[in-house]
Order: structure tokens, then sequence, then C-alpha cells
């Protein structure tokens, strides 16, 4: 059986099945790109969910396999040479699975790479700039007087989902008719916007058909429908 004892995280999450991929997480934009991955490829995996109420991200076990103290994180027993594997930032792990499964990244360099490209667009673009206007428009932020700092984030919010409708005119997803880790990084944030944020109005969502148009074809596909609820809430 593999023993996975050496991590400390276990001790706060035990494995009850050590053999499969640990995933510690909750059910945010970044925490589902992986379960949502999971999901796709069919590797059997195990969640643990890691509540922020509790402050279960401060604790010295998760802090040991992520010293950035964010979810989502994984564990994978059957790692590079058979060896287990930590990793945190969702953006690397789904590099990573990609990788490992050989699914939903393009085996030729280039396409890779452009692959990639649209990965970290949504990493250092979309992700941070949706973040940023959810709070000025939800939470602490909407009780500023000074709209400039919510606007700041809706103007660039509104350049970012115009980068990428143009991107899908006349493409099924960002990579083309493939569906990849660029999409499977991307949707939960616009499904996230204009939901739970609830900032479609204010970004003008409707300006942007081909984003709608993917969106609803992402969250209709069965993985994504599972994923989006894993792990479950306590």
């Amino acid at each position: 059986m593999t023993d996975l004892s050496s991590f400390p995280i276990t001790k706060k999450w035990p494995a009850q099945h050590p053999e499969r991929l640990q995933l510690y997480s909750l059910p945010t934009p970044n925490g589902v790109k992986v379960s949502i991955m999971l999901e796709e490829t069919g590797l059997p995996y195990e969640p643990h969910l890691v509540s922020f109420e509790t402050g279960d991200q401060m604790s010295p076990e998760f802090l040991s396999l992520n010293p950035n103290n964010k979810i989502p994180a994984i564990l994978d027993p059957d790692g590079p040479g058979g060896k287990p594997l930590a990793l945190f930032e969702s953006g690397a792990i789904l590099m990573y699975l990609a990788e490992k499964t050989g699914k939903f990244i393009p085996q030729d360099a280039a396409g890779r790479y452009e692959t990639l490209q649209w990965v970290m667009f949504q990493m250092g673009g979309i992700g941070p700039m949706f973040g940023q206007l959810g709070f000025f428009n939800k939470f602490a932020g909407k009780d500023y007087e000074d709209k400039r700092p919510r606007d700041r984030y809706v103007n660039e919010s509104k350049r970012l989902l115009g980068v990428l409708d143009k991107r899908l005119a006349g493409r099924a997803w960002i990579m083309g008719s493939d569906y990849t880790i660029a999409d499977i990084a991307t949707f939960p944030w616009i499904r996230n916007l204009i939901g739970f944020y609830e900032a479609g109005d204010l970004v003008g969502f409707k300006d942007f058909p081909n984003v709608a148009r993917a969106l609803e074809a992402f969250v209709a596909r069965p993985a994504v429908v599972a994923g989006l609820g894993i792990p479950k809430r306590g």
C-alpha cells in the first residue's frame, strides 16, 4: 500500500485511499479548475475540503504543502519516477495533469506552447482582474464612495473579455475545435464573474457573444457539472 505518512498534510486530512491522487481544495474558480480536470481525465482521486471559515489554509499541515496558503494543492502518490509529488498553483497543476495523462493539451510543441500562453493569460489577467472586480462590486469594496478603483477593474475586465471574445470568433474553444486546459483554466472565472460576483451587467457581458456561447458549452459538460461541486462543502 502507498505510504503518504511522511507528508504532514495527511495528519490533518488522512488519506482513505493513499494510492489515489489527493486533492486539497475548495469549490472556488481556482479550486474547481483542478476538480474539473480530474473529472475530465478520469484519474482516481480523493478530495479534501480546505475550509477558509475555520482557517484550514493557515494550518501548519496545509502550509507544509503550500507555503502560500492558497488552494488548490495536490499530492500525487504516483508522480514522476513513481515517487510522490506535491504541487500547488492551479495553473501548474493543470499543466502537470495534462502531461501526466496526455490529455487536453496538444502533443506538438507549437500547439502546446500556444495553449500554455492562454493558460498564462488567465493566470496573469483574468483571474486577478476578475477577483479584484468581485471585491469592489460584491464585497467590502462596494461601500467605497470613490468608484475609480472599481471602474479600473471593470474596464480591464471588459478589455480582457474583448480579447477572449475575439479569440473565440469562429472557434468552438480557445484552441479551436479541441477543448484544452486553457478552457478549463478560463471558464470557471467567467462563470464566477457573471454569477457569484454579479458583475455581468457591469462589464456588459451581452457584448461578448462568443464568450457566452463557449461558457454555455463548458458548463454543459458532465465533468464540469461534477467538478463544480468538488470538494463538497460541509
